[in-house]
């Protein structure tokens, strides 16, 4: 029995709103994970002594946390709060299903998006100084890893976009644009940004310190959260702005 278009479109925005739900449970639940891994501050460092995923085996006095015992635990919750809580909470303002702020004003919500952007960019810069901090202490290589590499890369695209998103709250700095397309270009660099860092917290999971601390289907439970977050943004991004868009020529 073929459904209506009508129960396509309830099915539809029922499926959209469990996924979204899940995306902010999912968004808070990480970097708590995190932080009850991390210890964040604590003088005690959780390390293994097995081998990660791609790494071969390391020492205690050549671990993260050799030289100075709690710098490193900052590090990967710093990052989990910016790329998993503070940038999809930032995106997910925008949700017509599930965003916390729906009945409020679009000028209070681009507001809110700005200011969970603002301490996203605070936190990963923080992540980022403190972890290359951590290296130089211990005489490690700076951006030798992929990992490494796709974080540097995400930091830098947010500061970008957190700059570009300037030129929304004054179109009239770029008189030749349309604020449509403005807001059309800032949404989908901002997708791109957004997946630079979900890689960036995915490839942090194939490290020793993560895979020495979780493993199992645990380990592929941790996988599955920005896969989920990135899964749910890109839908809505799209439906927002690219769908609109094609559906409009």
């Amino acid at each position: 029995m073929a459904l209506t278009a009508e129960t396509e479109s309830r099915l539809y925005r029922s499926l959209r709103v469990a996924a979204g739900a899940a995306a902010h449970l999912v968004a808070l639940g990480f970097p708590v994970a995190v932080a009850v891994l991390a210890r964040p501050g604590s003088s005690e460092c959780r390390w293994g002594r097995g081998r990660g995923r791609g790494e071969g085996r390391m020492s205690q006095l050549t671990s993260p946390c050799a030289s100075l015992p709690g710098l490193f635990s900052w590090h990967p919750l710093l990052m989990a709060l910016a790329f998993s809580f503070l940038m999809t909470e930032a995106l997910l303002i925008f949700s017509p299903e599930t965003s916390l702020l729906r009945s409020f004003s679009r000028k209070i919500r681009v507001r809110a998006h700005w200011a969970l952007q603002l301490l996203a960019l605070l936190c990963a810069l923080l992540g980022l100084a403190i972890i290359t901090y951590n290296k130089h202490l211990n005489g490690k290589g700076h951006f030798v890893t992929w990992h490494g590499l796709t974080g540097l890369l995400a930091v830098l695209y947010t500061g970008g976009q957190c700059a570009g998103g300037v030129l929304l709250l004054y179109p009239k700095l770029m008189k030749n644009w349309t604020l449509a397309k403005l807001k059309l270009y800032h949404a989908t660099s901002g997708l791109v940004g957004y997946l630079l860092g979900s890689a960036s917290l995915m490839l942090g999971m194939c490290s020793l310190w993560f895979t020495t601390t979780v493993t199992g289907a645990s380990w592929y439970l941790a996988m599955l959260c920005p896969l989920v977050t990135s899964l749910v943004i890109m839908n809505q991004v799209s439906n927002a702005y690219l769908y609109r868009k094609r559906s409009q020529h």
